[in-house]
């Protein structure tokens, strides 16, 4: 979350144009491009992994149904194992070397992937100066705070897993809506 508000008060400062400031600590160039290694490192483990799993014959071989249904079982494994508790839908067949290695790596990379960058942005700010709120900062609290969060982790979620979505299980419920279950 405080990746999310790292990134959000940058948008923020570039709106108001000045350098963007968060918890009394200015925000510079080292600490968002270690806030976009943390976001795009499970993204990439979720999806870079799945499209692997996907055109694998060794992942393929794992999903119990065909078509958006089993991508919709070999993307919620990855998710899981990187972002989560490592679990996998009951249909997939996770038990296997292909699935072990590759899911062992997605929660590895996925998860201290992400604290490095979070580590290294938490003793850059640690050693930085606070800076007074002056006229031009933007407040990080209010309705109009919160509004901008939720609209960076929207828009961000939304263009990284969107497109898969729409390919797993959105297709999936589109298929079970007109009767096409596989």
């Amino acid at each position: 979350m405080l990746i999310n508000c790292i990134l959000a008060v940058f948008i923020a400062g570039l709106m108001v144009g000045r350098t963007p400031e968060y918890v009394g600590k200015k925000i510079e160039a080292r600490e968002m491009k270690l806030a976009v290694i943390a976001i795009f490192i499970p993204s990439l483990m979720i999806l870079g992994l799945a499209a692997i799993a996907t055109v694998l014959p060794a992942g393929l071989a794992g999903p119990s149904a065909k078509g958006p249904h089993g991508f919709s079982e070999i993307l919620y494994a990855f998710t899981s194992a990187a972002a989560n508790n490592g679990s996998a839908f009951a249909g997939l067949n996770g038990n296997t070397p292909f699935y072990n290695l590759m899911l062992a790596l997605g929660m590895f990379v996925g998860r201290f992937g992400v604290i490095l960058p979070v580590l290294a942005i938490a003793g850059g700010l640690a050693n930085k100066r606070s800076v007074p709120q002056s006229a031009g900062s933007f407040p990080t609290t209010g309705p109009l705070w919160i509004g901008l969060l939720a609209s960076v982790i929207f828009i961000v979620g939304g263009l990284t897993f969107l497109p898969a979505l729409v390919l797993g299980p959105i297709a999936d419920a589109q298929q079970v809506a007109v009767g096409q279950t596989q």
